[in-house]
Formats: structure tokens, sequence, C-alpha cells
């Protein structure tokens, strides 16, 4: 199914996500996933990463995916916030490496310009 974000709205802390999803031959599908705005908070997560986590909680089991409503969860931000981290760290970690590799060439036998 193809997920087609088409706006939201907001009460109070609460943001409602809505998006279309389209599936040849079908009608249309409404679906709305719900979320907490302090939980982007709590876990310092962008504001702006909000309709890709819900399209992402939709497209993780298509079978779930209905016209009930949907919710983020305080562990469904956890999970992205740890996968950030994670992925973060591991940038920093390349560059520390190859920041290495620049400071400390490999020692070659000296050779005499030609």
């Amino acid at each position: 199914m193809e997920l087609r974000f088409i706006g939201f709205d907001q009460q109070d802390n609460i943001r409602t996500y809505k998006f279309d999803g389209l599936e040849k031959g079908q009608p249309i599908v409404r679906l709305v996933v719900t979320a907490d705005l302090t939980l982007f908070l709590k876990h310092h997560i962008n504001i702006q990463e909000g309709p890709d986590l819900c399209a992402r909680k939709l497209s993780t089991d298509p079978a779930e995916i209905g016209p009930k409503d949907h919710q983020l969860t305080d562990e469904d931000l956890l999970v992205f916030a740890t996968a950030c981290a994670d992925e973060k760290a591991h940038k920093a970690e390349l560059r520390r490496k190859a920041n290495l590799h620049r400071r400390w060439p490999s020692r070659q036998p000296f050779q005499p310009p030609h």
C-alpha cells in the first residue's frame, strides 16, 4: 500500500497525522496516527520527523493497516531516538578513524625526490 501524507491537525499537545492509503484497484483508505508532542521533546526528536515516523509505523505491518486509529507510542519514539543516536555515534567513530589516519600516516621507507 502506498501512503500519501495529507496533513495534520493539532489540539493542545496531540497532533493527528492524516494519510491516504492507496492500493491499485481499491478505494482510498483514510489512515490517522496520533502523537503526543511531549514524547518528541522527551526523546529529543524534531517535530519534522513526525510524518516519517507515522508512515514507518503504518508500513511496519501492512496487515494491521486499516481505518482504525493508530498512535505513536513512547516505545516507537524511543526506538527511533536510539537508532539515530547509534547512527550518530557510528559516523563520529568513522570520522575519528579517518582523522587519525590522516594525522598519523603509515611509515613508508624514505624515498629521495626524483
